[in-house]
């Protein structure tokens, strides 16, 4: 019995993974944005065809005007000026109406794509936002969309390009064929070596836009610790560090440099060699007595007028690829699912007082690094709870997870007796009151950044919280509350910033407040102060705080010890002093440091 033959196997087809995405982000962009303008781009390609229409005819005015000049036509001396003045009057204003649209149209994409961008960052993993240095995360929103808006003004006026370069291919073949027929097969050719470069200029662009945002995260660096710069000699160090992020930066620059600089001499090549056959060519058939001046005059005119688009179609490639480098990261930022979602059938808070419960909490971070582990704890309505431990052990993190900034792996956390999960996410969050270490304002003046924690506030409440908060220093400031304090609050001392985060706070008259080592930048006079007013701000509310000074952990009514992300200790302040266990200890040092070598 003979076995049946089989079919000869065929080579795996060879995917190009980067042509696919490319086309994949083109049709997105058209998708999601180009595609709900339709009067603006049925005006882009009206203007557009109607300019590459104009350009087209050129070639067929100089013919006629060699044709009149050749015949000594009389008309020549009006004729063939009034068709050039209109046509050059008509295209320039084609050419401007399809300048602005254009413009317009792209703006308005990149615009929307920087707003849907910021939207799905604000949602993002705090964790993920405070992994990239900020500079890194501007860098997206300002060099990427530079790059997107330069390639999609090419891409659209490619559009014009493809048209002219038509219309003028169409010209030479009407006043001569033959030559047209050498042009015509020679300048394709150049397709396959532009495409190549383009894609090297893509993943050359992907590291310029990368390294872009590095160099500029540690100059931002650089001159935020200027002081310690310069108090610790550090100048050496840093100009090296600079030095080599600006060396790294520039050879990503020189890659695209290059990729770039490699398409116009493969286009001239080609070009000059298309003119040197087809004037060789037209000289032989001269010779043969079967040329036409006036065609010829029109076609080597076609030709030269082609240049132009020809050259912006083959450096399109490069520019697109480019493009399409910053396009897939915003994408990426888009695309990220938020860590943090709002349930379908999110419910308001019911009322209460702030009764939080923390019940067998996990946490571990999207790395893996564990963050909490097992911890449960009550805060009944009015309590004040002291998240006390060392560097590292999980009080922030605790902290972080009350208002959702992350969500828990598992167990679960209640305020109210409803899981803080089945909350609508607004809701939630306009219940707290959360001052941090981290004491950096907005660039607004000193009313305005109290005026956050409530927006419909008076203007009288926020003074009484700014009175309340010790912001007595306001009364210095050149135009007291409604000074700028600066970006990031620098005008400020850290002293000052906290207070003002702490009228913030007042302000807000949260049902559950969050601290976060609140009095830490404060001495001890403005100390005295914020504490007496933040005696009165937590009767009746519950308060979170994280705290090392012992003024701030003893009036809690319950103290949680927390080392490796774990509950190692309960009690108040003399239970845990009686118990001489690691509290105890930290009591008896006044020292933090203490407590992390136990």
């Amino acid at each position: 019995m003979t076995k049946p033959m089989m079919a000869p196997r065929t080579p795996p087809r060879k995917i190009d993974p980067q042509g696919a995405r490319g086309r994949a982000l083109l049709w997105r962009i058209w998708r999601d944005e180009i595609r709900h303008y339709k009067w603006r781009v049925t005006a882009v390609i009206i203007l557009t065809l109607l300019t590459a229409g104009l350009t087209a005819l050129y070639p067929l005015v100089i013919k006629r005007a060699v044709d009149m000049f050749t015949a000594r036509d009389p008309r020549i001396l009006y004729q063939v000026p009034a068709l050039v003045v209109m046509l050059t009057g008509l295209k320039a204003l084609c050419q401007y109406g399809q300048s602005l649209s254009v413009q317009a149209l792209v703006l308005l994409v990149i615009r929307n794509l920087q707003f849907r961008m910021f939207g799905h960052a604000l949602s993002a993993d705090i964790a993920r936002i405070e992994r990239e240095a900020p500079a890194q995360w501007a860098s997206r929103f300002t060099t990427d969309a530079v790059s997107i808006r330069d390639a999609m003004v090419r891409a659209v006026n490619a559009l014009g390009d493809v048209v002219t370069v038509i219309g003028l291919a169409l010209s030479m073949i009407y006043t001569d064929w033959e030559l047209s027929l050498i042009a015509l097969l020679l300048y394709p050719a150049a397709a396959v070596p532009i495409q190549k470069l383009g894609r090297r200029v893509r993943r050359a662009s992907g590291s310029m836009q990368e390294q872009i945002g590095k160099t500029a995260s540690i100059l931002n660096e650089s001159f935020a610790l200027a002081r310690q710069v310069r108090v610790y000699g550090l100048e050496p160090v840093e100009t090296r560090r600079i030095d080599h992020s600006l060396e790294l930066l520039h050879v990503a620059f020189m890659k695209i440099t290059r990729g770039r600089a490699r398409v116009d001499p493969v286009l001239e090549v080609l070009g000059g060699t298309a003119i040197a056959l087809v004037l060789g060519f037209a000289g032989w058939r001269s010779t043969m007595g079967g040329s036409d001046f006036g065609g010829f005059t029109a076609f080597i005119a076609a030709l030269f007028a082609a240049s132009r688009p020809l050259r912006a179609l083959g450096s399109l490639n490069a520019a697109l690829q480019e493009g399409l480098g910053g396009v897939e990261r915003v994408f990426a930022v888009i695309d990220e699912p938020p860590a943090v979602t709002q349930s379908p059938n999110a419910r308001n808070l019911p009322e209460g007082r702030g009764d939080l419960m923390f019940s067998h909490v996990q946490f571990s971070y999207p790395d893996g690094r564990v963050g909490l582990r097992d911890l449960s704890f009550h805060a009944a309505p009015g309590q004040t709870v002291a998240l006390v431990g060392p560097s590292g052990a999980g009080k922030s993190t605790a902290l972080s997870l009350i208002p959702r900034l992350h969500d828990v792996t598992s167990g679960g956390i209640t305020l109210d007796g409803v899981d803080l999960r089945d909350l609508d996410l607004k809701v939630l969050r306009s219940a707290i009151a959360y001052v941090s270490q981290d004491t950096t304002l907005f660039d607004l003046s000193v009313a305005e950044n109290i005026h956050i924690g409530r927006p419909d506030a008076t203007e009288a409440e926020v003074v009484a919280a700014a009175e309340a908060a010790a912001v007595d220093f306001a009364h210095e400031l050149p135009r007291g509350l409604h000074t700028l304090v600066g970006p990031g609050g620098g005008r400020l001392s850290g002293g000052q910033r906290q207070r003002v985060a702490l009228a913030r706070a007042l302000l807000r008259d949260p049902r559950l407040l969050l601290l976060d080592e609140a009095t830490s930048a404060l001495d001890a006079e403005n100390e005295a102060k914020v504490q007496e007013t933040l005696a009165k701000l937590r009767q009746g509310r519950t308060t979170i705080v994280v705290a090392h000074r012992l003024a701030t952990i003893q009036s809690a009514d319950l103290i949680v010890i927390l080392a490796d992300g774990q509950a190692v200790e309960f009690g108040t302040h003399q239970e845990l002093l009686a118990r001489g266990g690691l509290y105890a200890r930290f009591v008896e040092n006044q020292s933090l440091g203490v407590l992390t070598e136990a």
